[in-house]
């Protein structure tokens, strides 16, 4: 059985987006994109809601992308990725398909394979929460605080106990803490 787990960046007052979808200020650095790469690296998979997707499928592919930052953006581009959308009929991104539902994201994780990574996609993070589905949450807060913006897990209606599993400090200050939700595996 595949593991599921997200990666979400956020600052330290809890925002994944500044005000105005503000996302200029993850401090990115050489030991954020060797993390980086070797988290890309261990997994064979890529999920996304439709708003992160939208950002990514809009950056990742272009030129500039692939001039300043040919590894990251190969491993993007190339990896397998499923956008989780109801509205979303077709996906542009190469290696690309979209999923109605996360009854699909149940059967995936059932088979054989990589891990799969969900990246960004706050509220697709709570509903697989919810359901029991994800193994691990990563987050690497920034040290910024932005005062406003989008808070991390805002749409959680009930209260998800997590264990810290492992925590790790970068030299730029950025904090990588890795938890494992306290759900029943039904989700209920």
């Amino acid at each position: 059985m595949r593991k599921i787990f997200s990666f979400l960046v956020a600052s330290v007052d809890g925002y994944y987006v500044g005000a105005e979808d503000a996302f200029d200020w993850p401090v990115v650095d050489d030991d954020f994109n060797t993390f980086a790469v070797e988290q890309l690296n261990s997994i064979d998979t890529m999920v996304f809601g439709r708003r992160t997707y939208e950002v990514m499928a809009g950056f990742w592919p272009t030129a500039f992308a692939r001039e300043n930052d040919p590894v990251i953006a190969a491993l993007m581009n190339d990896t397998t990725k499923i956008v989780v959308s109801r509205t979303l009929e077709d996906a542009d991104w190469e290696n690309t398909t979209v999923a109605n539902s996360t009854d699909e994201l149940a059967r995936l994780k059932a088979t054989p394979g990589g891990d799969v990574i969900v990246m960004g996609s706050s509220d697709l993070n709570v509903s697989l929460m919810r359901l029991g589905l994800l193994d691990e949450v990563r987050v690497m807060v920034c040290p910024v605080v932005l005062g406003d913006g989008l808070s991390l897990f805002r749409t959680a209606t009930d209260r998800v106990p997590l264990t810290l599993t492992d925590s790790r400090t970068f030299a730029s200050g950025n904090i990588l803490n890795r938890y494992a939700p306290q759900l029943p595996a039904n989700g209920n």
